[in-house]
């Protein structure tokens, strides 16, 4: 399996967030990002040249951002990342770190992923805002759902936690993988990994339901939340901007949850809900 790598630099004012999930509402898995730009890689079979070409030369017509797409093939993957890839340390309790860095002393929850072309490294500001928020539940002895899990960060979480069970959902082959791998590298006995959406959900009456996907996907999936989480159980989203919130608002009222609070992090919306 070969990816496609496109390298913006030059945003100069231009929200980088924004790029990003434009280019995630094209089937871009993965990102990361630095000083000098954004770097987003896609499967072969899902990129569609002249769509992403079109908003690229747009982009850098209104804006005068640089870029360029470079084909890769995947066995070079671990070596971009591992030069582009730093630890980070959310609320100063949770540390997501690769294999290769040195854990910090004093971290309560020390989570060692390898990403492989998955989306869930706490770089981005949804990953962060759902792991701050998941550490202010009393999860101890509840039944987890994690939608949309990537790397399987926030279910490896959760499990660290006490959860009693945790199932973590992801529709693409190679998060699904890439999830078990850092289940196993975290020595995790509690977490089910399934490869699928909300339709694959199992046995509902979950506790908490945290979902950080994108806004089409939750606006669609949110009845099935509320269908699978038990009564006065809690769901955390991620995965759309502020001026998206209204719209989610109105859906989450809709089947049936209650509005609890939510945060920004560089536009980005964590948002908190009960049923």
């Amino acid at each position: 399996m070969d990816y496609f790598e496109v390298a913006i630099t030059g945003l100069n004012n231009l929200d980088p967030g924004i790029v990003i999930a434009q280019l995630g509402e094209m089937e871009f898995e993965s990102f990361s990002e630095s000083d000098s730009g954004i770097h987003a890689y896609i499967r072969e079979e899902l990129y569609r040249e002249s769509e992403v070409l079109t908003y690229l030369n747009n982009l850098s017509e209104s804006f005068g951002i640089l870029y360029s797409i470079e084909k890769i093939a995947i066995q070079n993957w671990n070596a971009i990342w591992e030069s582009e890839y730093h630890p980070v340390t959310v609320a100063g309790k949770c540390q997501v770190r690769a294999p290769f860095h040195t854990p910090v002393p004093g971290i309560l929850y020390d989570i060692v992923i390898e990403p492989k072309m998955s989306f869930g490294t706490a770089h981005h500001e949804t990953t962060s805002l759902m792991l701050e928020m998941t550490m202010k539940e009393d999860i101890a002895g509840m039944r987890v759902l994690d939608m949309g899990c990537g790397t399987g960060v926030i279910a490896i979480l959760a499990a660290m936690m006490k959860a009693k069970t945790v199932v973590a959902i992801d529709a693409d082959e190679w998060a699904y993988a890439n999830a078990i791998e850092n289940v196993q590298r975290n020595n995790i006995q509690t977490i089910e990994v399934i490869r699928g959406d909300a339709t694959s959900i199992p046995k509902p009456g979950y506790d908490l339901i945290i979902a950080n996907i994108n806004r089409n996907t939750l606006l669609n999936d949110i009845p099935a939340y509320a269908a699978n989480l038990e009564q006065h159980g809690v769901l955390l989203m991620s995965g759309f901007y502020e001026e998206d919130l209204q719209q989610i608002n109105a859906a989450a009222l809709d089947a049936g949850f209650e509005f609890i609070g939510y945060r920004i992090d560089n536009n980005w919306v964590g948002v908190k809900y009960r049923k």
